[in-house]
């Protein structure tokens, strides 16, 4: 689906999008499956470096691993770029289905966790969680941090409506950005 949507190819960050999906009882990267290799742009459509695979993610893996700690349900999750237009755009679409969105502010990253190669989740899932009400928003995104992109997540029970929400929020996007120039 995310390969047949030109416009979701706006929606891809620097680092890639990775799409992912966790058995029911995940505990590594090994029991998630995503993308190997990412999602890119190629010649303006998605495109999936490689073939979906099991231990494929790692990033991804260890969010939906650590928010599955606040709730069991979330098995699924996907990331898309973020800019400060984009952020409205994304408002204004959660308000449209009463969801709340969330924010992970890596400016208040605790000094011994920033730049530590896979050391701040447990921190940034556990900032999350509370500063949502002790809930785990099924949008939200991260702030800029030291050596780091900021980025929406969408999490939920399965890749399938993930997927359609972001292609969704891409037409949007695509609708909006018409006419004027489109932030990079």
């Amino acid at each position: 689906m995310l390969e047949g949507s030109p416009q979701f190819s706006q929606l891809v960050p620097e680092v890639r999008v990775n799409i992912v999906y966790s058995l029911p009882d995940a505990q590594s990267p090994a029991d998630v499956a995503g993308v190997d290799g990412r999602i890119t742009a190629v010649g303006g459509m998605p495109k999936a470096s490689g073939p979906v695979r099991f231990g494929a993610s790692d990033h991804m893996a260890r969010l939906i691993i650590e928010l599955r700690r606040h709730e069991r349900g979330i098995r699924a999750g996907i990331n898309f770029r973020w800019t400060e237009q984009l952020l409205t755009l994304v408002q204004r679409w959660c308000g449209e289905r009463g969801w709340s969105m969330g924010v992970i502010d890596r400016t208040l990253e605790p000094k011994e966790l920033v730049g530590k190669d896979r050391g701040s989740m447990a921190w940034k899932v556990a900032q999350l969680v509370k500063e949502s009400g002790g809930r785990v928003p099924r949008i939200f995104y991260e702030t800029r941090g030291w050596g780091k992109e900021p980025l929406f997540f969408m999490v939920g029970a399965d890749p399938v409506p993930l997927a359609e929400d972001a292609i969704d929020i891409g037409r949007r996007w695509d609708a909006e950005c018409r006419g004027r120039s489109v932030e990079r």
